[in-house]
């Protein structure tokens, strides 16, 4: 099971922009501590820039726990804000955000600031069109401060909407902001892209088992989509869940179907693709071997792709089934980290190009699908429709 007929409008979209070369998408690639730091993300993004055009890092929080071990942007913040996150945080001052946290400039004597740097990764040598999103507040004092050479430019917020954005440049190398009279005003990070081709943006949490997902507010996601307008969303998880000492996730899967359909109510129009867990090792009578409840998880993850109508990306089968991590680990050069776990920088490319051909595999079926289409001849009454068909046949 692949399901790539559910992403059959994302690929309409690739379509659109490899065919026409004009429009733009987007992806939101939500994961756990095996994308942190923009591990994986980082090369599934350049895979598809390099093919499909775009520039830019895409949306970057506030502040991150994850900021230092970060090579695709460089990013730093003053120590003076509250962050808050789905993780952690059962009732928020306000909504979270896309990426599930949300900022709070704290109102003391020190300057509330945050700071980006373009990292050199290809297609992110810039920061594209550094835009501030925020949310609504009854503040209507706070601003934006910023030093251009020796001109210093303040910028107002306006705090009237429910999600609010604000450029504060063009295309630059690095930004500073510093943030006056901004208490009480919900931030929620950056977004940095040139407005065509592919943007995909990392909302990487450790620790996140995917369930805090089913806690984003309908309404404040529907607004993030009006503006950013996501055409895939991509959960990768199951790391966290692989510890419960049980090998029955009935439970989780009964759940994930539930997070999985709020993912659509909260990004109408978007596809979905699962991503399972990776394989992981666990000492057994002194050698190291695939955990016990891996095979059960990917299971169960396979079966909330089916139930949901979503895509899957097997990845524990892609990268060698049952040992894989053990080989992963031990052969050189190392793609693993000896937690047997994690993939160092070398295997998070490797499992990156993994996933963007499989990925590409059920575009190029499509393209093919639709050419056929297009030839065969159209019932007289029937208004044409290409997408039945080839839904149809991804189907099979």
């Amino acid at each position: 099971y692949k399901g790539y007929q559910y992403l059959i409008p994302f690929f309409e979209k690739l379509y659109q922009l490899e065919a026409n070369k004009k429009g733009k998408a987007r992806i939101a690639y939500f994961g756990d501590s095996m994308t942190d730091g923009d591990m994986i993300v980082q090369d599934v993004r350049t895979q598809f820039q390099s093919v499909f055009g775009g520039e830019g890092v895409g949306f970057v929080n506030i502040t991150s726990e994850s900021a230092g071990s970060r090579g695709s942007i460089i990013h730093e913040f003053s120590q003076n804000w509250k962050a808050q996150s789905y993780l952690k945080t059962k009732s928020p001052l306000r909504s979270f955000g896309v990426n599930g946290s949300v900022f709070f400039a704290k109102d003391t004597a020190n300057p509330t600031w945050v700071k980006y740097k373009a990292g050199r990764n290809r297609f992110s040598t810039s920061l594209n069109n550094p835009t501030l999103f925020y949310g609504s507040s009854k503040n209507k004092k706070g601003s934006l401060r910023q030093i251009f050479g020796k001109d210093t430019v303040y910028k107002k917020l306006n705090t009237n909407s429910m999600l609010n954005a604000t450029q504060v440049a063009g295309d630059v190398k690095n930004v500073k902001v510093n943030f006056i009279n901004a208490d009480s005003i919900p931030f929620y990070g950056f977004n940095f892209d040139n407005g065509k081709g592919i943007h995909v943006d990392n909302f990487s949490s450790r620790g996140n088992s995917g369930l805090p997902l089913g806690s984003l507010n309908v309404d404040l996601m529907n607004a993030f989509q009006q503006k950013l307008g996501y055409a895939l969303i991509i959960l990768q998880f199951g790391t966290n869940v692989l510890n419960y000492g049980s090998l029955n996730y009935s439970w989780y899967e009964r759940k994930m179907t539930s997070v999985v359909n709020h993912a659509k109510e909260c990004f109408p129009g978007a596809a979905i693709l699962i991503i399972t867990t990776a394989d992981k090792s666990t000492k057994y009578d002194m050698q190291m071997k695939s955990d016990s409840a891996v095979a059960p998880l990917v299971m169960a993850q396979k079966r909330y792709a089916v139930k949901s109508e979503a895509g899957l990306v097997n990845l524990y089968t892609l990268m060698g089934g049952d040992g894989s991590m053990v080989k992963w680990v031990e052969n050189v050069p190392a793609r693993a980290n000896k937690d047997y776990t994690h993939f160092n920088h070398r295997g998070a490319k490797e499992i990156a190009q993994l996933i963007y051909k499989q990925i590409d595999t059920g575009y190029q079926e499509y393209k093919k699908l639709r050419a056929l289409a297009k030839k065969k001849p159209k019932p007289k009454a029937v208004v044409s429709d290409t997408v039945p068909v080839i839904n149809d046949t991804l189907n099979e």
